[in-house]
């Protein structure tokens, strides 16, 4: 009797979890492994790599203090020089430093331009470091925010939760279109039509974002007609590599969607810490995903007046071309018939 309920249980264990499921489970439990890996490895200890901060002195000081920048640990500091402090402005505004070092020859206070738009973190970490050089040549320092934060954006992290919230959309209808009608379109037509659904989707949602973040919430300034653009093509990006990874992979696609764009591509988008705060492979890595390249997009046109847009632009452009090319030809190249039962979870 007991042998007969073993093998029973058995039984009842293969019917319920069979090995598709299994390794299913098992990619689930790797991803979820993967996120936690990636959030903690990125986010834990910040500390500046080459941070750019501009030096304004005069031509006998100049290098004294470039020198010193240069000479702080961990090549923590990536020093350059400007004319004055108007150059200084601009070369933040521009995004090419995050702060500028103006070293004042009538008297013993310096002063250190920051921007807090372009990250909070980064901000207090050249504070730190020039604070320190200074009081090695027992000189002071005063900071002074010339990009500030808008009071609806209190730590700098709008822009960031609105292009997160654009790319969860993106792959959720993308998987819920998937899911629902068979994860690889029956033909080019049926492919076109499935596009054409989410790019309706993306304007909806660039719509969406871009009035609740403006005018409902208040949390960000600058153009919303730029925001719905912005948030369209990110939204259709996102959704259109989904789509295509369906196509690909069947459902397995949806996980390598969350591992590209959830696991990889938020702890580096540089919303929590820029850039220069974050470990190796995540500053290296975060440009070139979407969640990353629409958040540096969203930020500029908050604050910065669109500058340094032109290369996120491309790489969200390129995201999404390479979705919408990946999905006709695999569609073109293996067509279901239309009749086939959509793919199950297990």
């Amino acid at each position: 009797m007991a042998d007969q309920a073993r093998r029973s249980f058995t039984t009842e264990l293969k019917d319920a979890v069979t090995p598709r499921a299994f390794l299913l489970v098992l990619g689930v439990l790797l991803l979820q492994l993967g996120f936690i890996t990636s959030y903690v490895g990125a986010l834990h200890h910040p500390k500046p790599h080459e941070l750019s901060i501009a030096v304004v002195a005069p031509a006998e000081v100049s290098p004294k203090l470039t020198g010193a920048l240069e000479q702080v640990p961990n090549d923590a500091v990536r020093a350059t020089t400007a004319a004055d402090r108007a150059a200084a402005e601009e070369l933040i505004r521009d995004q090419k430093v995050y702060a500028a070092w103006i070293f004042d020859p009538t008297s013993t206070q310096d002063t250190l331009l920051v921007a807090d738009a372009r990250g909070p973190a980064a901000s207090r970490a050249a504070e730190t470091i020039v604070t320190a050089v200074d009081q090695t040549q027992g000189r002071t320092v005063k900071t002074e925010d010339v990009i500030p934060l808008a009071d609806g954006d209190a730590e700098g992290l709008s822009s960031f939760y609105l292009v997160i919230g654009w790319c969860v959309g993106g792959y959720l209808v993308a998987s819920i279109l998937g899911i629902s009608a068979g994860s690889r379109p029956a033909n080019l037509k049926r492919a076109t039509i499935r596009l054409g659904t989410l790019a309706l989707y993306s304007v909806a949602a660039g719509i969406g974002g871009a009035v609740l973040i403006g005018p409902v919430l208040n949390a960000l300034p600058g153009s919303s007609w730029a925001l719905i653009g912005l948030g369209s093509l990110v939204v259709f990006a996102v959704g259109a590599i989904t789509m295509a990874l369906q196509c690909l992979f069947d459902i397995v696609g949806i996980g390598v969607a969350v591992l590209i764009f959830v696991v990889l591509g938020n702890p580096s988008a540089g919303g929590v810490f820029p850039p220069p705060m974050m470990p190796p492979f995540w500053r290296a890595i975060g440009a070139w995903i979407p969640n990353g390249a629409g958040t540096d997009v969203a930020r500029s046109i908050a604050y910065l007046g669109g500058s340094n847009v032109l290369v996120p632009l491309l790489v969200l452009v390129a995201w999404a071309l390479v979705g919408v090319g990946v999905t006709l030809y695999a569609v073109a190249r293996r067509p279901r018939s239309g009749r086939e039962p959509v793919p199950s979870a297990v």
